[in-house]
C-alpha cells in the first residue's frame, strides 16, 4: 500500500537508571529503569450521571492490558479534574480468573497483591493531584491483562476518568478490592477507567515508549469490545512479534473520543453533536499532561484533526498550524515527532457532517503533511492511503469499515499497525 515516511530521528536524552542491592520493595539488581507500559488520558466527569455523581463507599474493578513487562510494578492514580480530595481505602492488582465463566470479574485469589502508598493501605488523592503507588514485585509479561480494583470509602464528587476504555468494568457497594469472584459489582458500565491514568514497569534497558495522541480512531471506537484490537494494541504486538530477542519500546495509548486540535470537548459540533467533558480540551493542552510526562517517552505518533473539521469546518491552514506547534514543542524535548495523515469519513452522520468543502480541507492538510510536512515531522504515517477506498478516495475501503464510514474496524485497525515503519521507532 502506499506510504510515505522521513527518515530523521531526533536525537533523544539518556533514560535515568536506578541501581543496587535489592531492597525492601524487591528492587532488582543492576541497572533498571521504570518504563511506561499502559497509560490512559483522562477528562473531568460530565455534568449528568455517574461520572458526576461519583462513587461513594463503592469499588471500580478495572481491565487493562499491559504492553510491555517488568519484575515489579508501580500504579498511577489521578484526580487531576477533581473538585475535591478523593480518599482511597484500599487498592489492589490482579490477574484475572480466566477460568470462570465471568473471567472478565473474577480475578485470580493467589494473585491478589494489595497497592501501598508511603507504606499505607489508604491514602488521599488531592485536588488536582495525582497518586503513585509504592513498587510492588509483581511480575509482568508483555501485552498481559491486568485487573486493578480501588475502593473509595466517601463520596468522591466528579471523577477523572476515560470515558472510552472498550472494556467492561465493574462497580459494586463496599470493599471489594480483594474479592475474587465478581458477584459484588451489580454495576456494569460498558466503559470507564475511572481514578487510573498508569502502569509503569521496572525494566532492564528499556528503551523507553511511544505515545499516541489521537483521537476516537486511536481510542478503538469501531472495535471489537474486550479484544483490545485498537491500533495502538496492535502497534505494540506487532513491535513484540517482529524483535521478540530485544526489549521493545511500550506503547502508551493517549488517545480520546471526539479530541480536538483547536477545540474544547464542551464545543458543540456539526450535526447537532453536543459537546461533554469526556472529549478532553484541545490537543495542545493535553502535551503537559497526556504526552511529556509519561515515563520514559522517546516518540510522540500524533493523529488528530479530523474532528477539527467534521465538528467545525475549521481551514486547512488552522489545523496545520496547531500539528506544527505539536511538532515543535514535541522536537524540543528531544522526542521523535511522528504525524498521521487524516483518514476519509465520506457517508458518516447527517447534513453538514461531510461536505466536498470539508473534503477539501482534509485534502489539503494531507498534501502539506506529505509535502513539507514531510521536512518538518520525523515521519509521515500516510493512514488515509491505507485507508481509503482506492475507487472513491474520500471514503473508508469498505472491509475497512466499522459501519459508520469514519471508524476503521479490527481489520482496518491492524492494517494502520502495519503501516508504521519500525526503523522509525528505532527499531
Amino acid at each position: 500500500m502506499a506510504f510515505a515516511a522521513t527518515m530523521l530521528i531526533a536525537g533523544t536524552p539518556a533514560v535515568t537508571a536506578s541501581a543496587g542491592p535489592a531492597d525492601n520493595d524487591g528492587a532488582l539488581p543492576g541497572r533498571t529503569e521504570w518504563a511506561g507500559s499502559w497509560a490512559a488520558a483522562v477528562t473531568r466527569g460530565n455534568t449528568v450521571g455517574l461520572t458526576n455523581t461519583g462513587l461513594n463507599n463503592q469499588s471500580i474493578r478495572m481491565t487493562l492490558q499491559t504492553t510491555v513487562g517488568g519484575d515489579r510494578l508501580r500504579v498511577r492514580l489521578t484526580n487531576l479534574y477533581g473538585e475535591q480530595a478523593v480518599q482511597v481505602g484500599h487498592a489492589t492488582v490482579a490477574r484475572p480468573d480466566t477460568t470462570t465463566p465471568d473471567d472478565l470479574s473474577d480475578i485470580d485469589p493467589a494473585s491478589v497483591h494489595p497497592l501501598t502508598f508511603d507504606g499505607a493501605a489508604s491514602a488521599t488523592i488531592h485536588k488536582g493531584a495525582e497518586l503513585l503507588s509504592d513498587p510492588l514485585a509483581f511480575p509482568v509479561t508483555e501485552q498481559e491483562d491486568l485487573v486493578v480494583t480501588l475502593y473509595f470509602p466517601v463520596l468522591t464528587g466528579p471523577v477523572t476518568f476515560h470515558g472510552q476504555s472498550r472494556v467492561t468494568n465493574f462497580i459494586g457497594a463496599g470493599d471489594l478490592t480483594t474479592a475474587a469472584a465478581g458477584t459484588g459489582f451489580t454495576i456494569r458500565p460498558n466503559c470507564c477507567w475511572m481514578f487510573l491514568s498508569g502502569i509503569d514497569v521496572e525494566r532492564r534497558l528499556s528503551p523507553g515508549a511511544v505515545v499516541v495522541l489521537g483521537d476516537s480512531i486511536g481510542d478503538g471506537n469501531g472495535s471489537t469490545a474486550n479484544t483490545d484490537r485498537r491500533w495502538p494494541d496492535l502497534l505494540a504486538k506487532r513491535l513484540i512479534d517482529a524483535r521478540p530477542e530485544v526489549r521493545t519500546p511500550g506503547v502508551l495509548n493517549l488517545s480520546l473520543s471526539g479530541n480536538r486540535l483547536n477545540h474544547e470537548g464542551t464545543e458543540p459540533g456539526a450535526g447537532g453533536f453536543p459537546g461533554y467533558y469526556e472529549l478532553g480540551p484541545n490537543a495542545l493542552a493535553r502535551l503537559n499532561e497526556d504526552v511529556f510526562p509519561q515515563t520514559g517517552v522517546r516518540t510522540l505518533i500524533t493523529h488528530l484533526g479530523i474532528n477539527d473539521i467534521w465538528m467545525n469546518g475549521d481551514s486547512a491552514e488552522r489545523i496545520i498550524a496547531s500539528l506544527r506547534q505539536i511538532n515543535r514543542q514535541a522536537q524540543a524535548r528531544g522526542l521523535t515527532s511522528l504525524v498521521g495523515t487524516i483518514t476519509p469519513y465520506e457517508g458518516n452522520g447527517g447534513p453538514g457532517v461531510w461536505t466536498p468543502e470539508k473534503e477539501t480541507t482534509r485534502q489539503a492538510v494531507n498534501s502539506w503533511l506529505r509535502g513539507t510536512g514531510a521536512t518538518e515531522f520525523d515521519g509521515v504515517l500516510d493512514f488515509d492511503a491505507v485507508l481509503r477506498d482506492p475507487e472513491h478516495p474520500a471514503r473508508l475501503l469498505p472491509a475497512y469499515d466499522a459501519g459508520d464510514h469514519i471508524h476503521p474496524n479490527d481489520t482496518g485497525a491492524q492494517a494502520m499497525a502495519e503501516a508504521v515503519p519500525l526503523r522509525l521507532l528505532g527499531l
